[in-house]
């Protein structure tokens, strides 16, 4: 019998599917086998929410329930292997959908992950996840997301002079990060 996999991706705010990281990294679950892929879109009517709990709260409140709108007819248990690939803000909502929905088995792919998104993971048992920031990251406490997701046994990859979109002022440099950004996505997605 065929395994029945599916990819779910939720973007960040500003950081859309076809953005470099969703989009090759949907590119790699495809060529994995992942052909039923749900691309989450969202709006957010929420501005300039950085370093604002209030606003942020605000905005997560609005995608998550856009989120689980989109989500409302999928049957999860149907599908033999699941993995939420993320950005951003999008770390969270993955993570608390998993969390509020009960989830099974779903593996997550986060892509600069939030605070908050290791929060909603904590105690959860067998998290099956792997994890990538920028050094210079400005929507993370960079250093505490990282201890954090160690603290979870999440793997949690660190790109030096990148930030939020992985990306630094050297296009050529970017691309490689990209390709080791990819590379680490496919052995995950493949294990």
């Amino acid at each position: 019998m065929k395994k029945k996999k599916l990819l779910v991706v939720f973007p960040g705010i500003g950081y859309h599917c076809d953005k470099p990281l969703l989009y090759y990294g949907r590119k790699t679950a495809a060529e994995a086998g992942y052909d039923e892929v749900i691309n989450i879109s969202y709006s957010c009517p929420v501005q300039n929410i950085r370093g604002d709990k209030e606003k942020m709260r605000q905005a997560f409140d609005a995608l998550y329930a856009q989120a689980k709108e989109s989500l409302s007819g999928v049957a999860f248990d149907e599908y033999t292997d699941v993995i939420f690939m993320s950005k951003s803000i999008g770390t969270v909502i993955a993570a608390a959908f998993e969390k509020e929905c009960e989830i099974k088995g779903v593996r997550h792919v986060l892509y600069t992950p939030l605070a908050e998104t290791i929060e909603v993971l904590n105690g959860e048992k067998n998290i099956d996840a792997i994890a990538f920031i920028g050094s210079d990251d400005p929507w993370s406490d960079v250093p505490k997301v990282v201890e954090m997701a160690k603290k979870q046994g999440i793997p949690m990859h660190l790109y030096e002079g990148v930030n939020h979109s992985l990306e630094g002022k050297n296009t050529l440099e970017n691309i490689e990060i990209l390709g080791k950004v990819m590379k680490k996505t496919k052995h995950f997605i493949e294990k």
